[in-house]
C-alpha cells in the first residue's frame, strides 16, 4: 500500500516530480510542526494511502512538505496557511484543499484518482473532523448554530497555533494593507517568531473572527491564545514597555515569520 514520503530540500522535490509517469496523481501536503491540525491531517492522509495501492505504473505518489524550511517551493503553489493539501498531475495543479476537513480532503483525492469517478461531494469545512469519512457519503445541512459553534471551535485553535499569531492581509512577504505591512515590520525588527494567517484567503475566518475577538479589523495580533489587539494597540504596548515581545524574540534563528494552521 501506499506510504507518505517526506520531501526536506528543493533537489530532493525536483527529482521526485520528475521521475514521476504523467498519469500519476502526485498528493503533496503542506504542513508546519507546531500546527496541531497537521497532526490530525497526516494522521487522515496515512489513512487515505493505505487504501491505495502500489502499481505500475505509480497511480499516486504521496509527499509531505514541511511549509516553513522548503518556502520557495510553499510560494510556488501560494501555500498561505496549514494544513494545505495539492493535487498535480503531469505538472499541472488540479486540485487545492486548505484547512484540515477530512472530507474535503478524501472527496478531492478521490474525484482525481479515480478515472471517470464522480466527483464526491465536500462539507464546507465548517470544522474539522478527527477520522476519515466516507466518500459518497450525501452532505446533510447544518444548523446555523451547530456551524457557528464550530467556526469558533476552530478559531479558538487558531489563535493558538503559534505562541504569537498575526492575522493579517496578505502575507508577511506581500502584505495588502499598510496596517499589516507596519506590524510585519514591527514584528521583524523585534525578531519575534510568530504564525500568521492571511484572512483574505480565507472569508469564513475574516467574518468569524471579528465576532470571535469582537475587533472588527485586521490585522490582527495573538498572544498566547489572548487578543493583544491591531498595529495601534501593539505600538502603544511596546511604548509602555519596550520588552513586550521580548520573549518571544528568536534573534540568532534568522526568519521570524511563520506559515499559519488553518
Amino acid at each position: 500500500m501506499s506510504t507518505i514520503s517526506e520531501i526536506t530540500t528543493v533537489a530532493d522535490w525536483e527529482k521526485h516530480i520528475s521521475s514521476l509517469p504523467p498519469s500519476t496523481l502526485l498528493i503533496v501536503s503542506f504542513h508546519a510542526p507546531w500546527a496541531a491540525p497537521c497532526a490530525q491531517m497526516a494522521t487522515v492522509l496515512s489513512t487515505l494511502a493505505s487504501e491505495y495501492p502500489v502499481t505500475e505504473p505509480l497511480s499516486t505518489s504521496w509527499v509531505s512538505i514541511n511549509a516553513e524550511d522548503l518556502s520557495d517551493i510553499s510560494e510556488t503553489y501560494n501555500v498561505t496557511a496549514v494544513p494545505f493539501l495539492v493535487l498535480i498531475r503531469n505538472g499541472e495543479v488540479l486540485e487545492t484543499v486548505s484547512g484540515s476537513s477530512a472530507v474535503k480532503v478524501r472527496a478531492a483525492i478521490e474525484s482525481h484518482a479515480n478515472t471517470g469517478s464522480t466527483t464526491v461531494l465536500a462539507s464546507n469545512g465548517a470544522g474539522a473532523t478527527s477520522g476519515v469519512a466516507e466518500g459518497g457519503e450525501a452532505t446533510t445541512v447544518e444548523d446555523p448554530e451547530k456551524k457557528k459553534e464550530d467556526l469558533f471551535k476552530r478559531l479558538g485553535e487558531l489563535v493558538k497555533a503559534a505562541p504569537v499569531m498575526l492575522f493579517m492581509k496578505g502575507t508577511p512577504s506581500e502584505p495588502k494593507c499598510g496596517f499589516s505591512r507596519q506590524l510585519v515590520g514591527i514584528l521583524r525588527d523585534n525578531a519575534v517568531k510568530y504564525g500568521f494567517f492571511n484572512i483574505l484567503a480565507d472569508d469564513e475566518v475574516r467574518q468569524g473572527l471579528k465576532e470571535f475577538a469582537d475587533w472588527p479589523t485586521f490585522p490582527q495580533l495573538w498572544v498566547d491564545g489572548e487578543l493583544v489587539g491591531g498595529l495601534d494597540i501593539v505600538k502603544e504596548e511596546l511604548d509602555n514597555d519596550a520588552d513586550f515581545l521580548k520573549a518571544y524574540s528568536v534573534k540568532a534563528n534568522g526568519d521570524a515569520s511563520a506559515v499559519a494552521a488553518s
